[in-house]
């Protein structure tokens, strides 16, 4: 039984890794709207860690941090912040790509367990969709301002707004757009796996 719930749980990984990785490389993952992207990568993050936990929410996190910062050396599409982020400090460009998406799917996981235990799978799901696109939102422009604010390509983005002010009006209408999407599609997908007792 344990080796059957075990094999389950790697294909369930390689499934949404496969996915993840689909949407990366393809259009179907991002929505380019000028230096920034509206991407729906979060939601096999936000799958992974519904169907596999924080481990599982977490590795896919990685995998879609990594892709991420690949787009800083054109691989897989091209970034323009990140190609100019990485030409600043490679490392902090890695950093500021990789991390807050792995701790998100990390957080994902936990965030999904506790909503469990206070309501059904169906509100579970939609609440994990909602802070899988919000937490990638804020973890990503936390990780920006802290490692490149005071850099001079950052200063003339800010043009001396308060930063908080800066992040909203930056983020804006993309932000919303990927929490909708994600909140919708990771409630019915979520919802769906469940029902077919995949998690």
């Amino acid at each position: 039984m344990k080796k059957t719930f075990n094999t389950k749980k790697m294909v369930m990984l390689g499934l949404l890794t496969g996915i993840l990785l689909l949407m990366a490389y393809t259009p179907l993952g991002y929505l380019n709207i000028g230096p920034l992207a509206i991407t729906f990568n979060v939601i096999p993050v936000a799958i992974a860690a519904i169907t596999l936990g924080p481990s599982g929410g977490a590795f896919v996190g990685a995998i879609f941090g990594l892709t991420s910062f690949l787009q800083c050396i054109g691989v897989g599409g091209t970034s323009a912040m990140g190609v100019v982020l990485f030409g600043i400090n490679p490392f902090l460009a890695f950093v500021q790509r990789f991390v807050p998406r792995l701790l998100d799917g990390l957080l994902l996981g936990y965030i999904f367990k506790g909503v469990k235990k206070a309501s059904n799978v169906h509100v579970s799901c939609l609440v994990t969709g909602f802070c899988s696109a919000f937490l990638n939102t804020v973890f990503f422009m936390t990780a920006l301002v802290l490692l490149f604010g005071n850099t001079e390509y950052m200063q003339n983005l800010i043009g001396g707004e308060n930063v908080i002010i800066f992040i909203c009006s930056f983020v804006g209408i993309n932000a919303v757009f990927e929490m909708i999407a994600s909140t919708i599609i990771t409630g019915a997908v979520g919802s769906a796996l469940y029902k077919a007792k995949l998690f």
